[in-house]
């Protein structure tokens, strides 16, 4: 339920389907990606993030400090979610 992973992801133009199958692999599975793209929301190619949702698991797309706190949040509801941060 708690964990930090190292997620090889240095801007969102390296986020792509293959980066993404990590939270797909994990237990339990989450309900909710929370995505910082660093300074900025950046826009993601809308295949992968459909490809989120037929897993089962919805993505939110925000700029980091605002990830930070979306995902505390969801947290904080006993939601199970996980999050992808990019350093501003």
């Amino acid at each position: 339920p708690r964990a930090i992973l190292q997620w090889n992801v240095g801007s969102y133009r390296d986020i792509s389907h293959e980066s993404l199958s990590l939270f797909r692999l994990l237990e339990p599975q989450i309900e909710i990606l929370v995505l910082g793209t660093g300074d900025r929301v950046e826009r993601l190619h809308p295949t992968m993030l459909k490809q989120m949702r037929e897993c089962g698991i919805a993505v939110e797309v925000q700029d980091t400090p605002n990830a930070c706190a979306t995902f505390n949040f969801l947290t904080s509801e006993k939601r199970v979610a996980a999050a992808g941060l990019i350093p501003p």
